[in-house]
């Protein structure tokens, strides 16, 4: 019993003193030295200077492409002020057998470029056209469009909508460009106009009808809520939309002609049923 209780205390001291060993022996190790930090590259400038006795290449240099789109202006000026300067150095160090690009249209071309949002006159009027409509220009004090009703009513056609009024009316309508408030306009998409006695249908439009109008609001629409979700996808998307709208005072309604308003008849159906009234009451 003696001999089992000693090879036990012997295997216990032999475990605990593994790892004693191993930890010595890591503290006795000297450390490694340190690393040597990597030189820092040489620069751009340093690195041309240095192929300036060199024979020129051939291949003319890369040239970065503007950015035309970046929201960072400030940025851009840095670029090409770098731009111009690496260009500068290049010319010195080719020599007269360097061979420079010229910059190309597409990338100069800044300045020339009309945006997407300037438009000709003639531009203008024929989207304008398009869509349905004519701007004649801004409404006078002096005139006096807004008449009475009148029982005359016309179908128009506004972009992909169409709508059916009369003069007074008010309509809202997708927002149309090249109007501004208090502005007149000539609706020349006239599919339908009618009357008490007539009716015009056109194929497709009526050739001689058109409907005035006058800008009275650019307004929004109510918020629509836009939300997108896929079930156990763990995916959801919520957006909201506003539609832009123009608000338009109906003022008059023009080819077809109009019925003449005859105040001296007097409805007689009213006096009629008092006295059926009265002779049931007797």
């Amino acid at each position: 019993m003696a001999a089992m209780a000693s090879r036990r205390c012997l295997q216990a001291l032999t475990r605990r003193a593994a790892p004693l060993s191993s930890s010595l022996r890591r503290l006795k190790t000297p450390p490694p030295p340190p690393l040597s930090a990597p030189s820092p590259p040489e620069s751009l400038f340093q690195a041309r200077r240095a192929s300036a006795g060199l024979e020129p290449s051939r291949c003319p240099p890369w040239q970065p492409r503007a950015r035309l789109f970046c929201s960072n202006r400030r940025s851009d000026d840095e670029d090409e002020d770098d731009d111009e300067g690496d260009e500068d150095e290049e010319e010195e160090s080719d020599g007269e057998g360097g061979e420079v690009m010229e910059e190309s249209d597409c990338e100069t071309g800044k300045a020339s470029s009309r945006s997407k949002w300037d438009y000709t006159p003639e531009e203008r009027e024929a989207e304008a056209a398009a869509i349905g409509y004519t701007v004649l220009g801004p409404l006078q004090r002096s005139e006096r469009v807004f008449t009475p009703y009148e029982p005359v009513f016309a179908v128009v056609q506004i972009g992909s909508h169409q709508f059916k009024v009369s003069n007074g009316d008010c309509i809202f309508t997708e927002r149309l460009k090249f109007c501004d408030i208090n502005e007149k306009l000539i609706l020349n998409k006239v599919l339908l106009v009618g009357s008490q006695t007539q009716t015009i249908v056109g194929r497709p439009t009526v050739p001689d009808a058109a409907v005035h109008a006058v800008v009275e609001e650019h307004a929004l629409d109510a918020k629509v809520i836009i939300f997108k979700k896929k079930r156990r996808k763990n995916y959801r998307r919520t957006k909201g939309h506003r539609q832009e709208l123009t608000k338009l005072r109906i003022t008059d309604i023009q080819g077809i002609e109009k019925p003449e308003k005859t105040d001296n008849e007097k409805p007689v159906k009213s006096a009629v049923k008092k006295l059926e009234k009265v002779a049931v009451a007797a």
